[in-house]
């Protein structure tokens, strides 16, 4: 029998897109490490890499004033990258949390809430699979997917965000948010979950002759 971890996979993956190539974290802290040391054709390819992920971070959490959001953190990216020290995975969860921070702030001087709710009162749940968030919103196009996870409740929304479009593994994702591993792993967890089932249905819709039948451990989410 499939577990419920596999069907989300495979429902994501027939819903057919290409995957957004990424360059290693190897690759990437070796190009911010000649960046830091003024190489600016390195800085050239750490920006081309990082900023379509922190625009679509951002985006997530200010909507459509994230253009804006994204050069007031690349402004203090380029102003503090001499003190930062780390591979490439570590510069992109550095790379968010200042990003996460403008955006904050930007919410605050225009008067909004922001989308992100505390996420440590969330109750335990298995975590996915590790590269779940990956095969689910990777294969989209960028548009849709941010649709798609600006739909989720907050707390869920910014967790996925994080984990795919930023690619953060769980507990960097924690860092950044400044919770738990567990609560963060638990928020992504139900909203790939929400995304895999939506995708299903979407599909199911255009083809219901072809569509999966449902499987075991995706009852509707019982959460308050």
């Amino acid at each position: 029998m499939r577990g419920a971890a596999t069907y989300e996979e495979e429902a994501v993956v027939s819903a057919g897109g290409r995957r957004r190539a990424r360059a290693d974290d190897g690759s990437l802290g070796r190009a911010v490490t000649r960046a830091r040391d003024g190489d600016e054709a390195a800085f050239g390819l750490v920006y081309r890499e990082v900023q379509p992920m922190l625009l679509g971070y951002v985006r997530g959490l200010v909507g459509d004033d994230a253009d804006d959001v994204a050069a007031e953190a690349w402004h203090d990216i380029v102003r503090d990258l001499g003190a930062f020290h780390g591979d490439g995975s570590a510069f992109r969860g550095w790379a968010a949390t200042i990003a996460r921070h403008r955006a904050l702030d930007h919410l605050r001087r225009i008067g909004s809430r922001p989308r992100t709710t505390a996420l440590d009162g969330v109750a335990a749940e298995p975590a996915a699979a590790p590269d779940c968030a990956g095969v689910a919103l990777e294969n989209l196009s960028t548009a849709r997917a941010l649709a798609m996870i600006a739909a989720l409740p907050p707390d869920q929304a910014e967790a996925v965000l994080l984990r795919v479009v930023i690619g953060l593994s769980g507990p960097a994702a924690a860092e950044v948010l400044g919770k738990r591993p567990g609560a963060v792993r638990t928020a992504a967890h139900r909203g790939l979950r929400r995304l895999a089932q939506q995708l299903a249905h979407a599909r199911g819709a255009e083809d219901p002759e072809t569509a999966a039948p449902d499987a075991p451990g995706h009852d509707d989410d019982r959460e308050a």
